[in-house]
């Protein structure tokens, strides 16, 4: 990235990643962590829709197709949500290490234009860990996983516990999915949210 700030370099002290034993297999389609979720979620009509697979050590890669709902200026893909779709494939990177995480940093660089209309292939890793602080990085491509680069990110996640969503999330939601019977779907609904 150019001119990644200094709170995204993992200190001196950093480790390298581990993958949890009990991760997702490369290969597999993760689903989303959220029906409601605007990144990954299917009841979200507006949503991104954003599809992620697991890849070889902690590494994801992720599509999504860029739809009308999506446009910033005529034609082309806001830039918040190009933004939204790196911060949701990273996040998703936090379903390999089996923690909880939340985004504390996110830079974004824009490189080119993206259509509506396109499909953009991200592909994302963690490179250090520190303590609670995760870092990793990520790309978007045009149409595939050699197409041209358009968006690229740093961020820095911190590992939080479940009460960091039960104590700032609306009761409503925090009730429905508390209380939802499908035990996978109820721990997965606190997976990755920022």
């Amino acid at each position: 990235m150019s001119g990644t700030s200094a709170g995204l370099k993992p200190p001196p002290d950093a480790v390298v990643p581990v993958r949890h034993p009990d991760a997702p297999a490369p290969g597999e389609l993760l689903g989303a962590h959220y029906e409601q979720c605007f990144g990954c979620g299917g009841e979200q009509p507006h949503g991104l829709h954003l599809a992620a697979r697991a890849g070889e050590g902690v590494r994801i890669t992720a599509e999504f197709t860029v739809r009308p709902a999506h446009q910033g200026a005529p034609g082309l893909a806001h830039g918040g949500v190009l933004a939204t779709a790196l911060d949701e494939t990273l996040g998703s990177l936090n379903w390999l290490l089996r923690v909880v995480a939340v985004t504390g940093r996110l830079e974004t660089d824009f490189v080119r234009p993206v259509p509506v209309g396109t499909v953009l292939y991200l592909e994302a890793e963690v490179t250090a860990v520190a303590g609670r602080k995760i870092y990793s990085t990520a790309t978007g491509r045009i149409g595939g996983p050699e197409g041209p680069l358009a968006v690229r990110a740093d961020a820095l996640f911190v590992e939080v516990k479940v009460d960091h969503f039960i104590d700032n999330g609306r009761p409503e939601e925090i009730r429905a999915a508390m209380n939802d019977p499908d035990r996978n779907r109820r721990v997965r609904a606190f997976e990755v949210n920022p």
